[in-house]
């Protein structure tokens, strides 16, 4: 028969140290990934409105000139629930010309920082994110890379750098709690 052994109160001491200390382990690294993800978002905002400026910015655009025709055509047509969606409609757009005048004030303070940084390399992070996201001739990380002489993976970790130098500027001190 096997004989049953019985720890010792030093033993049980020791494993329930290390227990403790296991879980407070896990713990803090749960809150440090619950941290990451907000930064995260944030900067994954910053991203989706620097891949979508162009559109954006091809929308205001056309906004004035589309606002006045629908606005002429359905104030004769229809009055009713189509002038709520329409209402709507000019509500959105005001929005995005009043977003994309703000993007484009940041991006504008965001190169003079970098210019006057006086370093190179924040000059090129400036250079790399214009030309990817926001200049009218649209290059690819390749082709941005080739010209600074650099890697592929170099034009995506400045565009990373500019992401979070721009949360700031665009989210004010609400993004200070994400980027750090």
């Amino acid at each position: 028969m096997a004989q049953r052994q019985s720890l010792s109160p030093k033993m049980l001491e020791e494993i329930t140290r290390i227990a403790v200390q296991a879980a407070l382990d896990f713990q803090e690294k749960e809150k440090q990934k619950q941290q990451k993800a907000k930064r995260d978002r944030r900067l994954r905002n910053i991203k989706l409105l620097l891949k979508n400026y162009r559109n954006f910015k091809k929308h205001c655009n056309s906004i004035t000139h589309d606002l006045e025709n629908v606005d002429e055509n359905w104030a004769i047509d229809e009055i009713g629930s189509d002038e709520l969606a329409l209402q709507s409609i000019k509500r959105s757009r005001a929005r995005t010309r009043a977003m994309v005048k703000f993007i484009d004030r940041m991006i504008s303070v965001y190169k003079v920082m970098c210019e006057q940084s006086g370093k190179e390399e924040d000059i090129r992070i400036f250079q790399s994110v214009y030309q990817l996201y926001i200049s009218d001739e649209k290059k690819s990380a390749k082709e941005i890379a080739t010209c600074h002489k650099t890697d592929v993976r170099t034009v995506y970790r400045d565009v990373e750098k500019a992401s979070e130098a721009l949360a700031i500027l665009i989210f004010g001190v609400d993004s200070i709690r994400f980027v750090e």
